[in-house]
């Protein structure tokens, strides 16, 4: 028996009720707080550029991101006759997302024109970029926080920071005085430390008499070696005088290859998956000593604190990725008779997200100004940009994790599936939580702050005092979090409730004095006021989140 039919445009095979690609935007543009804070900040000289970067970063790189990701790295530890060969190949959307991040100088802005203004303006950039692909952050970012580390030894850096803050790339492993500019990555925890670096077992022997810029020959294995592909590393190493850095490059200065570093695996990971993690063995390799003998600690906490600011910029680039998509399908998907953007608790949920990520770009952004005053010898700054860089670090990337799966939900089933995006952001949200000091380690990490440099609170509480008369309930919190610190017996165990309760009225603070009324007023009633609930949708009546998502909605061309 056979079945004929007249037509097979059956009615199931029309395309209805699915949401539009989120395609041609500038992802510059469509985030206002990015653009409101670029100029309050400092960095309304670098606008334009900001919006030709935006411009480019929405378009054609949202498809490199996803093909990176689909296609992730692979070690070659040997080649085809069985030579040592240590290389990571990648997938050419890699090179692509590299290439462009560092012409874009994502990786050196501050360096290359430090100007006032000059850590906001690559901020603006950086978070337009990364929401294309988080993954080639890390040695975007490594790069970028190697130069103040390197400046510790003049001769090490005369040598390598040119190349570092170069704008060319060249991801081929060869000798980086071959290249057009060069990348740098970092091996600092074993496996039996993790975070605890001074218990770092590898060892460096000097090959002629030692000390600050001299050679050394370094045995080890390091348990996560981030950027294997790099061309240079910063490194901690046992000496006789203490733990210490070292720069430990692929190749030697005569052009030879580094044979003594050598690749044992690359990690699998949650996320971050188009970029490379590895554990590294490290059997005599050449380095030279950075900074002074047993010194490594401070050397590398200059490359460390920049690194944290970007697991805070990372943290808000990612809140502004998931808001646009979750707002985005809202847009374009009915439910229930009427598009869900019109629903009234969808509404709710996705002001609620506006709000959080909000939040994280302006206090991103005071920091990154922070930076730019610190730099110029504004003592009050450095130690503003001390304390609050930990504050945020713990707050903002822990928020990231569970914004990025109620961003997901908003999909529905849709937001499970990997051709969606909402996946891949979701693995990625727990990093910049993780990466430089997790949770522990930043709580810890303000208390040390506050006991070497007592009036750095004093700095940080002149900056909420700064929006003080602006709301009661903001005040009364405000009171809360200098109380904190009249029980100095109870703060290492309360750390975790002390930090997050700085980061809250640190960002209420900024939005109160620089975020539109119902921004502000939706942040305090729900994070400071009580008036909000443990989950995100819980925005209280009253609250005008018709201003709050038109604020926030994405613009596709």
């Amino acid at each position: 028996m056979s079945i004929t039919t007249k037509n097979d445009n059956y009615v199931t095979h029309e395309v209805r009720n699915q949401v539009p690609p989120l395609t041609g935007r500038n992802l510059f543009l469509d985030n206002a707080p990015l653009v409101e804070g670029l100029a309050r900040e400092g960095g309304a000289w670098a606008h334009d550029r900001a919006v030709e970067v935006g411009k480019f970063w929405g378009g054609e790189p949202l498809q490199w991101g996803f093909d990176a990701n689909e296609n992730p790295p692979v070690l070659q530890t040997h080649d085809r006759y069985g030579n040592r060969l240590d290389a990571v190949t990648f997938h050419p959307a890699w090179h692509q997302l590299m290439a462009r991040g560092v012409h874009d100088e994502m990786h050196a802005l501050p360096w290359n024109d430090p100007q006032p203004g000059a850590q906001v303006a690559r901020a603006a950039i950086y978070m337009s970029g990364t929401q294309a692909e988080a993954g080639f952050g890390c040695p975007i970012t490594m790069t970028f926080a190697a130069v103040p580390a390197l400046r510790a030894t003049p001769s090490i850096a005369d040598e390598w920071v040119p190349r570092l803050t170069a704008r060319g790339y060249d991801g081929a492993l060869k000798p980086a005085s071959e290249k057009p500019g060069a990348i740098c990555g970092m091996a600092m925890t074993e496996k039996q430390g993790g975070s605890d670096v001074r218990a770092n077992s590898t060892t460096a022997t000097p090959i002629d008499g030692g000390g600050e810029g001299a050679e050394y020959l370094l045995v080890g294995h390091k348990w996560f070696c981030s950027a294997p592909m790099s061309d240079l590393f910063l490194v901690l190493a046992q000496t006789d005088e203490g733990l210490s850095c070292f720069a430990v490059p692929r190749f030697l200065p005569d052009g030879a290859k580094n044979t003594g570093f050598q690749l044992q695996r690359l990690k699998d990971k949650l996320g971050n998956k188009s970029n490379a993690s590895s554990e590294v063995e490290l059997k005599g390799a050449w380095g030279q000593m950075l900074g002074e003998p047993g010194g490594g600690v401070p050397t590398i906490i200059e490359m460390v604190g920049h690194t944290r600011l970007d697991c805070v910029m990372g943290g808000a680039g990612g809140m502004r990725a998931a808001v646009a998509t979750a707002t985005w399908h809202a847009m374009h998907r009915a439910a229930f008779g009427k598009p869900l953007i019109d629903q009234p608790l969808m509404r709710n949920v996705l002001a609620d997200l506006m709000v959080e990520a909000e939040a994280a770009t302006a206090l991103t952004l005071r920091l990154c100004r922070a930076y730019d005053e610190a730099a110029a010898g504004d003592e009050r700054a450095d130690h503003f940009k001390r304390l609050a860089t930990a504050v945020a670090k713990y707050h903002v990337c822990k928020r990231v994790p569970n914004h990025a799966f109620e961003a997901l939900e908003c999909l529905g089933g849709n937001g499970y599936v990997e051709a969606s995006g909402m996946p891949r952001l979701y693995r990625e949200a727990p990093l910049c939580s993780i990466w430089e000091g997790s949770g522990n380690v930043m709580a810890l990490d303000v208390l040390r702050a506050l006991a070497r440099t007592p009036e750095a609170l004093d700095v940080f509480l002149e900056e909420l005092d700064a929006a003080t008369g602006s709301d009661t309930r903001y005040d009364a919190y405000v009171q809360t979090v200098r109380s904190e610190f009249s029980r100095p017996a109870e703060l290492e165990h309360r750390a975790r409730l002390v930090v997050e309760r700085m980061a809250v009225a640190l960002q209420a603070s900024q939005l109160l004095r620089h975020a539109p009324t119902p921004v502000a007023d939706a942040f305090v009633a729900t994070r400071l006021g009580g008036d909000g609930g443990m989950h995100y949708g819980t925005l209280p009546p009253g609250t005008d989140v018709t201003a709050i998502i038109e604020r926030h909605a994405p613009v596709a061309a």
